[in-house]
């Protein structure tokens, strides 16, 4: 009989297992506490859980527990980007953060990717599989008993596209933001995707105030296609105006991200008709200077080109920011850190 994943489930299905186990549903509560209060790494652990009930646990269910690998902590800004690893051995990368306004985790949503986007080191082996919610959420719980500290905004940014991995999301999401476990808000929590337009929609109609960051990288449809093979599925305008449906649901204002690639999608010309694509739109474009990657020749503009392309949205009224380089120091962009540490361990074996 397969295990049950007890930390993927929500307090409801947790209380209809509990009484299945002929125990009263306030266990439960008691458990979920353990499990997203107090971030146990075993059964043992649930010192008010009597020792029949833990011995029918650990024999019908699953307590995912990921195993730090490694980690690299930025000498710059104190970026501690953590390498975990999954029960089937697989691995994932995570990343936190430090600013004045607290702690900010980013986290995977798969292993591996299957979108291609040509400057991401993510999906150079494909994607392996999805996630579970406790295997997204446990990122977050690790990473706060690492450092001893709250973790007080989300990313969902890391390796993968959360929307193909879309009701496992939804109930990360669940877990996260519930008021029995670690109780962030809706509002601190960005989800990151590539433009799979029928799950923006979905994630619209959720209702939900979470922010939806989407990789845009290019000006028009040619260019994204480039750049993203997903552009050659939705087209550009058909993603803009999901973008906009979103806002039109949620009353969230959508944040666009853009990757800047010197000589690719970095000039006058871009920045003029970036303007013009969303112009009139509740929006806030985050400029990314490229993080290069030795499989890919993409290269970062020169910071006078970066603030040049940054004026010239903000002459047409638009709101943006560059984004702050962090850990650069330490392989900084998404799948590098899981490519290199697999590629050290097989030359080893």
């Amino acid at each position: 009989m397969e295990k049950a994943d007890i930390k993927s489930m929500n307090l409801h299905e947790l209380s209809l297992f509990v009484e299945e186990l002929g125990e009263k549903s306030f266990r439960a509560k008691q458990i979920y506490q353990w499990l997203h209060q107090k971030h146990v790494s075993s059964f043992d652990e649930m010192t008010n859980i009597s020792k029949a009930l833990i011995e029918i646990l650990k024999e019908r269910c699953v307590l995912t527990d990921l195993k730090m690998e490694t980690v690299q902590v930025s000498g710059q800004d104190g970026t501690r980007k953590y390498l975990f690893a999954l029960a089937d051995g697989n691995l994932i990368e995570s990343v936190l953060m430090r600013y004045k306004h607290g702690n900010s985790v980013c986290i995977s949503s798969q292993v591996g990717c299957r979108m291609g986007c040509r400057f991401c080191a993510s999906t150079l082996d494909g994607l392996v599989r999805g996630l579970t919610p406790a295997e997204m959420i446990d990122q977050i719980y690790q990473i706060g008993k690492d450092i001893g500290e709250r973790v007080s905004n989300v990313v969902v940014m890391g390796t993968g596209e959360p929307l193909d991995n879309f009701e496992n999301l939804l109930r990360f999401i669940e877990l996260l933001t519930d008021e029995n476990g670690l109780h962030i808000s809706q509002r601190n929590l960005t989800v990151s995707t590539c433009g799979i337009v029928p799950r923006i929609c979905e994630l619209a109609d959720k209702k939900l105030q979470i922010t939806l960051a989407l990789s845009l990288h290019a000006s028009n449809q040619t260019k994204r296609m480039e750049l993203m093979p997903v552009a050659n599925k939705f087209d550009l305008h058909e993603v803009i105006d999901a973008c906009g449906y979103y806002f039109e649901q949620t009353g969230r204002r959508v944040t666009f991200e853009y990757s800047l690639v010197a000589g690719v999608n970095d000039t006058n010309e871009d920045a003029a008709e970036l303007a013009g694509l969303v112009g009139g739109m509740n929006c806030h474009i985050n400029l990314i200077p490229v993080n290069p990657i030795k499989e890919r020749t993409f290269r970062q503009p020169e910071h006078t080109a970066i603030l040049a392309f940054k004026n010239k949205l903000e002459k047409n009224g638009i709101n943006v920011t560059i984004r702050r380089e962090m850990g650069r120091d330490i392989d900084g962009a998404c799948g590098q850190l899981r490519k290199r540490y697999a590629k050290a361990t097989a030359n080893k074996g």
